[in-house]
């Protein structure tokens, strides 16, 4: 139903009239801002939620340099975006539903995923919960209740609303969050979802990472309004701007917006104003569209840096245990690609095993013929081969530099 009042005199409305704020409580020295109070956060909690910043901060860098080393085939990083990943699944109850795009490995790490399961699904090799069928990045968690990447873009959001709204009708008191770029908010998939969830009254919170890019296209070229936020006025729905770089912002924001999602069954738009650090993915050059000026004003509002200010502040955190934790993590992750990369893949069988309930006659012929190439080409499938054939010498792996090896 629409409602209107009348008026008399001729007037358009442009969205001007409208302002949204953002919502600060850090600042950068690890202080709180004038007249904010910090969350409901307690010191096990909040050190839970700066391992996680750590953790992925480091695994973005080792495995971004695996990948300039031939070892890895594609990456890309969060870094930058920690607080506004990381403070949002804090946020959560576990159970809550994760609906990622590509760069929320952080909700994965707080929740717990290992860095063997990273690691495993990077590689594709045999541990691999996608059994290697997807390229790195693309991670999924049933037990962690993380939704597995897909590549398209956008596709998760209006797939939220619909999980979401299943949650509503079991009962539960679980809520699905969706992460997004302002990029994707650009899709038609963005605009299907959330006036299905408004009109439908599912539990979800539509939460947009504005880190300013969209691959290599500026915000000012993606869009004429102020931001993502106001969108929310058009479906009637809840929404708040926060500062993507004050993890205390972010997880209070989202843990109001989790009660108002659970508790009156609405949907809530959050947007983060960020910035992505790093390049798009490895296959990016950031220096082609963005100075490197800006950067380095970016890289001081570090939201990993702020967290630590706050927590050393408070006694909960010593720069003794930083270095302590930053080894530590630097040793694991070495440790863990390299038991990673000396896997196996899945075997071959495994592509059609699960396709269907029975393996269909048309696929069989299909693999049949993919193993009769690889048998004659053994030196061009190296791994391949030696999941055919075990005693296949698969004598090209070592002419390779460091190791390195092919893949069917």
């Amino acid at each position: 139903m629409t409602t209107t009042q009348d008026t008399h005199s001729l007037a358009f409305m442009t969205g001007d009239e409208f302002h949204i704020p953002t919502f600060r409580l850090l600042q950068q020295d690890g202080t709180l801002f004038e007249g904010a109070e910090a969350p409901d956060l307690d010191q096990q909690k909040a050190l839970r939620i700066y391992r996680a910043m750590l953790f992925t901060r480091v695994l973005d860098e080792r495995m971004l340099a695996a990948q300039r080393q031939g070892r890895l085939s594609f990456y890309m990083q969060c870094t930058g975006e920690e607080a506004a990943v990381i403070g949002a699944a804090a946020a959560l109850d576990d159970a809550d539903m994760i609906m990622a795009q590509y760069r929320e490995q952080g909700a994965l790490a707080y929740r717990g995923f290992t860095y063997d399961e990273f690691m495993n699904q990077l590689f594709g090799n045999e541990l691999d919960y996608g059994k290697g069928r997807q390229m790195p990045i693309h991670y999924g968690s049933r037990k962690l209740h993380y939704m597995t990447i897909s590549s398209p873009l956008a596709t998760q959001i209006p797939q939220a609303a619909g999980y979401a709204y299943g949650q509503k009708l079991a009962g539960e008191g679980h809520c699905t969050i969706t992460f997004f770029g302002e990029g994707a908010a650009s899709e038609g998939d963005f605009h299907a979802a959330l006036n299905m969830a408004s009109v439908h009254k599912a539990p979800v919170i539509f939460f947009c990472r504005n880190n300013g890019y969209a691959i290599s296209t500026p915000a000012s070229e993606q869009f004429a309004a102020d931001g993502i936020a106001p969108r929310a006025f058009g479906y009637r729905m809840h929404v708040i701007r926060v500062d993507g770089n004050d993890v205390l912002a972010v997880y209070q924001a989202t843990q109001q917006a989790r009660v108002i999602a659970v508790e009156q069954n609405q949907p809530v738009l959050i947007e983060a104003m960020t910035y992505r650090l790093a390049a798009h993915s490895s296959s990016d050059d950031p220096s082609g569209y963005r100075s490197r000026k800006e950067e380095e004003a970016w890289r001081e509002k570090d939201p990993i840096l702020r967290m630590q200010r706050w927590l050393i502040d408070l006694g909960w955190w010593s720069e003794d245990e930083e270095k302590a934790l930053q080894e530590s993590l630097r040793r694991e992750v070495l440790e863990t690609l390299k038991r990673a990369e000396k896997r196996p893949p899945p075997p071959l069988d495994s592509l059609v095993s699960d396709v269907y309930a029975d393996v269909t006659p048309a696929l069989q012929r299909q693999l049949d013929r993919l193993k009769s190439h690889i048998r004659r080409h053994p030196e061009a499938y190296p791994k391949g081969a030696r999941s055919l054939d075990p005693d296949v010498s698969a004598t090209a792996d070592a002419d390779k530099p460091n190791g390195e090896q092919g893949g069917a």
